[in-house]
């Protein structure tokens, strides 16, 4: 049995935590109550938020003024193309900004009561999981450029033996969602 405080494996017969001293069997009342009413579901997420589309944007927009460009080059300095094959190459160069527009929404960082959780991938997915418990450190870090356009980096220390610092990569208002991931370490310190 994992005490819900401090997350220490305690045997099944065992009435407190070996760690921390919390309680780890429910009170007579919430065992009644937890058994006549049905399964409730976890909480929804917190927040669920993927990087930021703005240079995909970006993108975008020059890609599409690159195409009008490249058929105006073609139309006015290769006569002999036909129109079809100038429209093929400009819209061929709406593939770059695609590309880049896919692989942004594979991402999506999810912070729920107790955990962060990563997923990456389509066909082959991944999702890491981080216990709140176990953060140690949340760091905010913007280059210059993310500065003018206010998206940046959030840094996650945190206590495993494995992956000691994740990093979600390109957040709008990373500060706005930095605050939050605190506000909720603190609410299960408590």
């Amino acid at each position: 049995m994992f005490c819900i405080k401090c997350g220490t494996n305690n045997s099944d017969e065992a009435v407190y935590c070996n760690k921390c001293g919390g309680r780890l069997e429910q009170e007579e009342e919430t065992r009644i109550a937890a058994r006549s009413r049905p399964e409730v579901a976890e909480n929804g997420p917190i927040f669920s938020i993927t990087p930021t589309m703005l240079f995909v944007k970006l993108g975008y927009a020059l890609a599409v003024i690159a195409a009008f460009a490249l058929v105006a080059v073609f139309s006015f300095f290769l006569p002999g193309v036909h129109w079809i094959f100038a429209i093929g190459f400009g819209l061929l160069m709406l593939l770059v900004p695609a590309f880049y527009h896919f692989r942004q929404k594979l991402i999506r960082y999810t912070l729920t009561d107790a955990t962060i959780e990563i997923d990456r991938g389509l066909v082959s997915r991944t999702t890491q999981n981080v216990p709140l418990r176990r953060v140690q450190d949340v760091t905010v870090s913007s280059t210059l450029l993310q500065r003018i356009f206010r998206f940046g980096d959030i840094h996650i220390d945190n206590a495993s033996d494995e992956a000691g610092k994740v990093v979600l990569k390109n957040i709008d208002s990373p500060r706005k969602y930095a605050d939050i991931l605190l506000k909720q370490m603190r609410q299960l310190e408590r």
